[in-house]
């Protein structure tokens, strides 16, 4: 079965991005084993799972990321993951496609998942879109979440469990320090455990 992980950029204080719904200091410290990690997810995966801000996010950006000089080093190589990636786009206002492999749809419809989860196929990744972990956590359907914090307090922004309801207990799979003083965090849903 394909597994849904989650993916995120974190701050120490738990957040993903700044009042302004940027990442620069993602941007300002990354390192080769830090890109290593991203380029290994990214090429156990085929599916992304977004929300409507970090679609057209990332949109703006990778579609043309090969041919642009003023990419991110590594990016123009990146870019070719990246877009023959498919995209499922959960979105209440229409949106016009703008990225190659773009599939839109209004809500989460957690049987659809499953069934997702259950075809054939490799891992589908979660980046940004908080609102949808935070509904696909909900309903038990991220198998894992790698959390890679970055050594800076942002005091304010967008937090990544935002109002959730339920206490969600985790187990750690991985805990991993790069170059940069980031750490990567892997953990599972504790119910996904096995027994002791």
């Amino acid at each position: 079965m394909r597994k849904i992980i989650a993916t995120e950029f974190y701050s120490i204080d738990g957040l993903m991005s700044d009042p302004d719904d940027l990442q620069d200091w993602v941007t300002a410290n990354f390192s080769a084993d830090m890109g290593a990690y991203v380029d290994s997810a990214y090429g156990q995966s085929d599916t992304l799972l977004l929300g409507a801000v970090t679609y057209r996010l990332l949109a703006s950006y990778w579609p043309t990321a090969d041919t642009n000089p003023n990419a991110f080093e590594g990016d123009a190589e990146f870019a070719s993951t990246i877009n023959n990636m498919k995209k499922i786009v959960f979105s209440k206002a229409p949106l016009t496609p703008a990225w190659q492999n773009s599939e839109f749809h209004p809500a989460i419809n957690a049987d659809e998942i499953r069934t997702m989860k259950a075809a054939d196929g490799k891992n589908m990744l979660i980046v940004g879109s908080a609102t949808v972990v935070q509904q696909l956590t909900t309903l038990s359907l991220v198998d894992e979440y790698h959390l890679l914090v970055h050594p800076v307090i942002l005091g304010q922004g967008k937090p990544l469990f935002h109002g959730l309801q339920q206490r969600q207990p985790l187990k750690l799979l991985e805990a991993k320090p790069f170059e940069n003083d980031v750490v990567l965090l892997r953990y599972q849903p504790a119910s996904d455990s096995e027994p002791v």
